[in-house]
C-alpha cells in the first residue's frame, strides 16, 4: 500500500535540523556561484576560465546544496495501517503487526521504532536537539501505538 493511498492520523517531522540543512544548503549554493562569478575577476593569474568552468563550478553548488536538502526529508506518518518512516534516503512502511512500539534510548539524536526480535528503525523525524516537540511527538507515537496496538 502507498503512503499517498493512506489517511494519516499523526505527522512529525524536525523543526532544528530542516532549519539548519536550509541555511547550510543556501550558503553552499551562494558560496559556489559568488565563486563562479569571480574566476574571471582579477589579474593574469596563468589560468584562463572559461564560461562553461564557471557554470560548472555553480551547478556542482546546485548538486551540493540539493544534497544537503536530503535532510530536510525526514518524516513519521502514523496511520491506521501502520506507521511509515521517511528518513533520508527513503519511505519504510510498518504494519501495526511488526511495530513493538517507539522508544527515545537516553543519549540517542532520534527516536527508534522498535521492532520483533530486538530490531529497530531509526526515527530521523523526532530529534532530541527539538526539546519540547519531541517530547511531545513520541508521547502522541505512543499513544497512538497504544490505540491502534489495543494495549
Amino acid at each position: 500500500m502507498t503512503d499517498e493511498a493512506q489517511t494519516h492520523v499523526f505527522e512529525a517531522r524536525p523543526r532544528k535540523s530542516r532549519i539548519v540543512a536550509c541555511i547550510i544548503a543556501a550558503v553552499v549554493l551562494v558560496a559556489h556561484v559568488v565563486v563562479a562569478l569571480l574566476l574571471r575577476v582579477g589579474g593574469n593569474t596563468g589560468v584562463y576560465f572559461r564560461w562553461e568552468d564557471q557554470a560548472a563550478l555553480a551547478g556542482i553548488g546546485v548538486v551540493l546544496a540539493g544534497l544537503v536538502l536530503l535532510f530536510t526529508r525526514p518524516r513519521l506518518r502514523i496511520a491506521p495501517e501502520g506507521v511509515t518512516v521517511r528518513n533520508v534516503a527513503g519511505d519504510r512502511f510498518f504494519p501495526w503487526d511488526v511495530v513493538r512500539g517507539f522508544s527515545f534510548p537516553p543519549g540517542a539524536s532520534f527516536a527508534h521504532l522498535e521492532l520483533p526480535d530486538y530490531e529497530y528503525a531509526a526515527v530521523m523525524a523526532i530529534q532530541a536537539n527539538d526539546g519540547e516537540r519531541a517530547v511531545e511527538a513520541i508521547d502522541r507515537a505512543r499513544e497512538l501505538t497504544a490505540e491502534y496496538k489495543g494495549y
